[in-house]
């Protein structure tokens, strides 16, 4: 198989990026290439023209090498549901919910990597090229074992392995020679090191460089800038970028959920120039934002006795009798509700019934029955909106709906007081840049801001994959990547 392997010295190291920049390096060139990460953990998901779940990045990855994203380039994606537990997804589907333990000893080298390696030779008849990424660090001695997502997969698909620091955190030059040296036998794949996030003069880091491959006998391919004006879409941590403040501008704010999931949703405000997001957590964030974003969760219920414990719950009732305007997002569409009813406990263990906040009449049933799929719909004034749903449960609407889905004739979401308080299932709801300029004026008009024209989030989103890509050819020796791509 030819194409290569992106690893970290740690979690967090820009692995997912740089996976991206050369998937639109190599597309750039003319190859046929594809992303591949054989697990991930991640409560972001991206859900495939079929309907079926992969991590966000590989979907964001995929785009950037301008192929389809398809389940094959993520098998196995584990969704935490709490600090021991996760749901698996496999192949795009749900398999079973399974503890650490037991995922470690009973899955990972048996059904796992029995699946990943289907996945592998799928790719390779699709594909000309394989951009793996894989996660955490490959020195986890305590895990590598039966680990199936970093050396195991460098050698099931025989590809070369780059090696990625972080040098903004400090440490980086021991995090790499710490990093040789617990991987073993496995370091002759290692051909070569990225040094990421790098602010300051350069020509203070060379002296440094060329101990490093004097010391390890490893090419250092380059040193990437800390970028900051990049806008591309993150999977796990909230990016500290999106939440930097803008003097002057909308003011929204995100509730935080313990156990958020796609929190992609509100990515694309980044685009919008008179826009500025924050995070509430308790009531000396709450101030007094313009609007309000309730995201999803993956466990409504839990999230939801969090808020009513921690005063948030009454703060954003009392916030919408004021005429706050509101955006409820799946969970946060669930929690905006009259009730949430969960008698087979797959939602919560805490309790089988709550009342919601009681904004929208719609009551809402949890079940074992996932719903996965792309939408297309229109509201209630006829604008055409895509996105996705995945979630459990069936809604009882006793509200108007918000949405019509074009796909079978279903209703979706809930609307309160014109327009003021808007509910619905569809995730990525905010990249329709025509809805969220919609949106975004209605709060322009309310605060006595100037109405703007939509802004169009395509066009950015290929210019960030192109200027990504550039960054890198600038700062890497691409030649040398080359040979080891193709050899």
């Amino acid at each position: 198989m030819k194409g290569i392997m992106i690893q970290g010295t740690h979690s967090d190291v820009g692995k997912s990026y740089i996976t991206t920049a050369i998937c639109r390096f190599l597309v750039n060139k003319g190859f046929n290439v594809a992303p591949f990460k054989s697990q991930n953990m991640s409560n972001n998901s991206f859900v495939t023209h079929d309907g079926l779940e992969i991590g966000r990045a590989q979907g964001t990855q995929a785009q950037a090498a301008k192929v389809l994203p398809e389940y094959y380039m993520n098998p196995i994606l584990l969704k935490p549901k709490k600090d021991t537990a996760s749901e698996v997804i496999l192949n795009g589907k749900v398999f079973k919910t399974i503890d650490g333990f037991k995922y470690t000893k009973e899955f990972t080298l048996t059904t796992g990597l029995e699946e990943v390696k289907k996945a592998l030779k799928i790719h390779e008849e699709k594909h000309d090229l394989i951009v793996i990424e894989g996660a955490g660090s490959p020195a986890e001695v305590n895990l590598n074992e039966r680990e199936i997502v970093n050396m195991r997969i460098a050698e099931a698909a025989d590809v070369d392995v780059i090696l990625v620091v972080d040098i903004d955190r400090g440490g980086s030059f021991a995090s790499v020679v710490g990093t040789l040296e617990l991987v073993f036998e496995h370091r002759k794949r290692i051909k070569g090191i990225i040094f990421n996030k790098f602010r300051g003069d350069i020509n203070l880091l060379k002296d440094g460089l060329v101990w490093l491959e004097e010391y390890t006998n490893i090419k250092v391919l380059g040193v990437l800038p800390y970028l900051k004006d990049i806008h591309i879409e993150t999977e796990d941590a909230q990016s500290e970028i999106l939440f930097e403040k803008k003097e002057g501008n909308i003011d929204i704010a995100v509730i935080h959920l313990e156990r958020v999931s796609n929190n992609t949703d509100i990515e694309p405000f980044l685009y919008e120039d008179d826009v500025n997001i924050r995070i509430i957590k308790n009531f000396k964030d709450f101030k007094n934002p313009d609007a309000i974003i309730i995201p999803g969760t993956k466990s409504t219920i839990d999230d939801l006795l969090e808020l009513k414990q921690n005063g948030l719950a009454d703060k954003i009732k009392e916030y919408i009798s004021n005429d706050g305007i509101v955006f409820g997002i799946c969970g946060g569409f669930q929690i905006l509700g009259s009730t949430l009813s969960d008698p087979l406990n797959v939602d919560t263990l805490k309790a089988s019934k709550v009342d919601g906040l009681n904004i929208f009449k719609i009551d809402t049933v949890f079940n074992q029955n996932k719903q996965v799929r792309n939408i297309n719909a229109t509201n209630i004034f006829n604008q055409k909106i895509s996105g996705y749903e995945i979630h459990l449960g069936n809604t009882t609407y006793n509200n108007q709906p918000y949405f019509s889905i074009l796909e079978d004739n279903k209703i979706d979401g809930a609307t309160f007081n014109n327009n003021q308080v808007i509910g619905t299932y569809l995730h990525n709801i905010f990249h329709n840049d025509n809805f969220r300029n919609y949106w975004l004026n209605i709060i322009r008009l309310k605060t006595n801001r100037e109405q703007k024209r939509e802004v169009n989030t395509t066009n950015h989103k290929e210019l960030n994959f192109d200027k990504l890509a550039k960054i890198f050819e600038e700062n890497i020796d691409t030649d040398y990547l080359m040979k080891l791509i193709t050899k």
